[in-house]
């Protein structure tokens, strides 16, 4: 299946990619026992599930009738892209979320000069 961009997750959803991410492959009903009591029903997984593929999180292998479902989309392309929407949400840039940080204190400007080393190091 050819990978789409990227979406938000619902919680639902979400909960659901952690345990493929977790886990790797898994059949619907391997999913459903990873909950605790009282679980999804099935058909609500397995929707849900067909969803997340749709969407481009999750392809498959077909074993005759049934589906074992695995992820595409890993959980730090997901991180990555997650963050930069709530760094474009709330700060607007990259920029602005680093000063807010060093502002609060949150980041000291120390922090912030090794980090600068570092990432000048990685580029090399």
């Amino acid at each position: 299946m050819k990978q789409k961009e990227i979406s938000k997750l619902s919680e639902k959803k979400e909960v659901i990619m952690n345990h493929f991410w977790d886990k790797g492959e898994l059949f619907v009903r391997e999913l459903r026992e990873l909950y605790p009591e009282p679980k999804p029903h099935f058909n609500t997984l397995s929707t849900q599930v067909r969803e997340l593929e749709s969407d481009g999180f999750l392809d498959h292998k077909a074993y005759g009738p049934t589906y074992q479902y695995f992820p595409i989309v890993t959980r730090d392309e997901y991180s990555r892209f997650s963050m930069g929407g709530f760094i474009g949400n709330y700060f607007g840039s990259y920029l602005n979320a680093v000063s807010a940080f060093v502002g609060d204190g949150k980041v000291s400007i120390g922090e912030l000069k090794e980090l600068i080393e570092h990432l000048e190091k990685k580029q090399k």
